[in-house]
């Protein structure tokens, strides 16, 4: 499928759908999605991983012509021009690499290219936004970052705890991202980032990506796009437009059992309580579905941003991080 007149460069920083429905990936080139950070580990071990990945190779050969994987910037300029929407693989857990760090450069060759360092709770690398005490990286997770920095993996701080989350900045000689959290300060919630962390990212030339999960917003499953509007201007108002970008945190079709298992204790332990969340999931009135991806861009219009930083939101920060940290 040729696409004639490319829209601008379209970069969801996270995505964590429910893969594999050709309507899913139907949306994704609907909303103008030049590549999108689709999660495909959480609570997985190495072998799951592997068949995430295996499952994901299906997936493109039984739809070229919506989706295709997306290693590095070429990539994403190629899935551009042919009006398709490039796969980033990414974990939100760095569990699937065991204790053996030869992992990242094995999944790097499969494709991975961004990497959490721990998510929600604590793992041999460190500490999650979620979890009791949080004394910072680990000995393994100095070594994980120094790794991942020379294989060319993105690394992702987004469910990191406080301490953690600096610590790996200071740690990593390349940029870093948050994909997908909003500021603190302007809600105060333990999955978003205090602005120490968030201008600590951005003096070492990291980017942002500002989180539309409904859950996180004060009014929750009500909230809108406008909302997600005023989260954005926050960040761009505290950083400027170079640093932030988009993290929808999508989770489109995704079931209640789902939720369960995702606020559950390492995957296994049910959680005591599970926030409400609809079902069928809706995302945000506004920007219900990646077909909706654009109207992002047309609200920060309307909001009086220019063209160029409304680019750059959109996904040119992005795509300007992937090319210095990839390799």
């Amino acid at each position: 499928m040729e696409n004639e007149t490319p829209g601008p460069i379209s970069i969801d920083g996270l995505n964590t759908s429910a893969w594999g429905p050709r309507n899913m990936l139907e949306d994704l080139v609907a909303g103008g999605m030049t590549a999108i950070n689709a999660t495909i580990a959480i609570w997985d071990d190495f072998e799951s991983a592997i068949d995430t990945i295996s499952d994901w190779y299906g997936i493109f050969e039984q739809n070229s012509d919506l989706v295709m994987p997306a290693r590095t910037v070429d990539d994403i300029h190629e899935a551009r021009s042919s009006g398709r929407c490039g796969i980033i693989f990414g974990w939100q857990n760095a569990t699937p690499i065991g204790n053996d760090l030869r992992r990242i450069k094995l999944f790097h060759e499969l494709g991975v290219r961004i990497i959490q360092v721990t998510y929600n709770e604590r793992n041999l690398l460190g500490n999650g936004c979620y979890e009791l005490h949080d004394d910072g990286l680990s000995k393994f997770g100095r070594a994980a970052v120094a790794e991942m920095n020379r294989v060319g993996v993105l690394i992702d701080l987004s469910h990191v705890g406080d301490r953690t989350t600096l610590d790996t900045i200071e740690h990593s000689e390349m940029p870093v991202a948050i994909t997908h959290a909003n500021a603190r300060s302007q809600d105060d919630h333990s999955r978003n980032k205090t602005d120490e962390a968030i201008r600590l990212l951005v003096e070492k030339g990291g980017v942002i990506g500002s989180n539309g999960f409904p859950m996180f917003f004060p009014k929750g499953f009500e909230s809108t796009l406008d909302d997600y509007l005023d989260r954005i201007e926050y960040l761009v108002q505290m950083v400027g437009p170079d640093h932030v970008a988009l993290g929808s945190d999508m989770c489109q079709e995704q079931p209640r059992t789902w939720f369960e298992w995702l606020f559950s204790t390492q995957g296994t332990i049910p959680a005591s309580q599970v926030a409400d969340t609809p079902e069928p999931y809706v995302h945000l009135d506004g920007f219900a579905s990646s077909a909706e991806f654009q109207n992002i861009g047309e609200g920060l219009e309307k909001r009086g941003y220019s063209q160029g930083d409304v680019e750059k939101i959109m996904g040119g920060n992005w795509l300007r991080l992937f090319g210095e940290v990839w390799k």
